[in-house]
């Protein structure tokens, strides 16, 4: 196959993105070619996704990339963000919208769950990390708040899946979505069957798993996506948005750690086989599978979405573009004030600021006066919690962390790169920005026979892509600061 060219769609709990990627020499360029809003919405009193609206976009950004390449398309592959579903009827007629991870329906779903399963044994046997919005609790609180839909369905589609199955007919999970449910056993490979037991629903909901690279089917005659897609294939990607992000790491070598960095960071290390302990359990690390078998040993932490619902809140009186914010801060951190970015009360606030300076009322700590004070409070907040998580990570990870890899739009912020650096006292490579993206793309050459490895992948990543190199500044300031807030995180654990 010379030269092909590829479509990823990667849809954010935010955003959706679509891309045009072709390969030449071993080297990787893309295109983004459409984007489009996406949003929760109310409906019935609860947070959903319109489902309809995001495919209805998919199919307008495929049509578009389609005639945006030079040659036929290969093949296309959907990535999206995780935990979230959609449930089919017997006859495959979806029953509902998807309810969204924070509609308040989950806020005491997983402590009620564990009435059932005791947390210990949950961990024991899927190794992931508890968040109140993992597939498994959401499940949950469908089988206590709407029954009679859940007595109706037939099959239970994530987000990826569901856009799969219209654009192909074909119904199946991909591996990597899969383990983030908190419902997949990866040491034995399938759904856990006593989750289902344990609430009375039936495990035949559940789709057959499928490795990242499989061909899925094809675009069906009914989908009118132009004469250039009739027929194309359609590929699960590594459809878990992190997967297909950590896919595109530029890393050589074991000693690396990466940072997802975007509206949610996930810090974590690429691992043959999942790291489930009595310390990972108490740590809260997750076990995610990743492209080629491997698991992502991490932990998720509330990133950039602190910064943009205060850029939301704040455009009342005035819209601020975000490299006036990252310059209102100036090159150095000043460590007024410092907040636990995964404190529950930033889960969804109805005003960002106003719950920073909440916590800093229950912490004792002084308010941010301006934008400028908030802004350095959330990128000096974030920086110090991935030293925080890199230091649980040295406990439990057998191999040596000598450097970073930062990917995603956090990329683009150059304070919190440099700060990250300097807090971990690690040299931090930074790129690709658009690393989802390209992880999608990857995916696609390795299940068409472009790539052969993944190894092969991650020097097309090195060939393709300008990087930037952050070295730390080792300063006493960052460490003291570090040991206030590793007090600060421990105390108001909680709170």
């Amino acid at each position: 196959m010379s030269d092909p060219i590829f479509l990823a769609v990667d849809i954010g709990a935010g955003s959706g993105r679509v891309f045009l990627g072709s390969t030449k020499k071993s080297r990787l360029s893309v295109k983004e070619v459409f984007r489009f809003p996406n949003t929760m919405r109310k409906k019935g009193g609860c947070l959903h996704w319109d489902i309809h609206d995001i495919f209805g976009n998919v199919v307008k950004g495929l049509r578009i990339g389609a005639e945006a390449g030079s040659r036929p398309v290969c093949a296309v592959g959907i990535d999206t963000w995780g935990v979230d579903f959609g449930l089919l009827d017997e006859n495959g007629g979806l029953l509902d919208l998807p309810f969204a991870y924070r509609d308040s329906r989950n806020e005491q779903a997983m402590a009620e769950y564990f009435t059932l399963i005791p947390r210990e044994t949950i961990y024991a046997l899927t190794g992931i990390q508890f968040l109140q919005f993992n597939s498994l609790y959401q499940l949950y609180a469908l089988k206590k708040f709407n029954p009679e839909m859940l007595a109706r369905a037939d099959k239970l589609l994530f987000i990826p899946d569901l856009i799969n199955y219209f654009l192909t007919g074909e119904k199946a999970t991909e591996f990597t979505y899969a383990t983030t449910s908190q419902m997949f056993n990866p040491l034995k490979k399938r759904w856990e069957p006593r989750f289902f037991e344990a609430m009375n629903v039936p495990s035949s909901l559940m789709l057959s798993v499928v490795e990242a690279g499989t061909t899925l089917g094809s675009v069906k005659e009914s989908v009118t996506l132009g004469p250039r897609l009739a027929g194309v294939p359609v590929l699960a990607v590594a459809s878990h948005d992190t997967a297909a992000a950590v896919a595109a790491v530029p890393a050589d070598g074991r000693d690396w750690a990466f940072i997802s960095s975007g509206t949610w960071s996930i810090m974590g290390v690429e691992r043959d086989a999942p790291v489930i302990t009595e310390r990972t359990l108490r740590l809260n690390f997750t076990n995610e599978g990743g492209i080629g078998g491997t698991f992502r040993l991490c932990k998720n932490i509330t990133g950039l979405w602190l910064l943009q619902e205060c850029r939301r809140a704040w455009s009342a009186a005035k819209e601020y573009d975000y490299e006036e914010l990252i310059n209102g801060t100036r090159s150095a951190p000043v460590f007024r004030a410092l907040v636990d970015p995964d404190w529950a009360g930033f889960l969804n606030p109805n005003n960002m600021p106003e719950a920073i300076d909440t916590y800093c009322l229950k912490t004792k700590q002084p308010a941010p006066q301006n934008p400028s004070d908030y802004v350095h409070c959330i990128l000096e907040s974030l920086a110090l919690k991935y030293r925080y998580v890199l230091d649980e990570l040295r406990t439990v990870h057998s191999h040596p962390v000598r450097k970073l890899h930062l990917i995603g739009g956090g990329v683009q912020n150059t304070r919190l790169c440099q700060w990250t650096a300097d807090a971990t006292e690690l040299p931090l490579t930074a790129g690709p920005a658009e690393a989802t993206a390209v992880g999608n793309l990857l995916v696609q050459g390795l299940g068409t026979g472009v790539f052969q490895s993944i190894e092969e992948m991650r020097a097309v990543v090195r060939n393709s892509f300008a990087f930037k190199e952050y070295q730390p500044r080792i300063t006493n300031d960052w460490e003291g600061t570090f040991l206030r807030f590793r007090d600060l995180v421990e105390q108001t654990t909680g709170l």
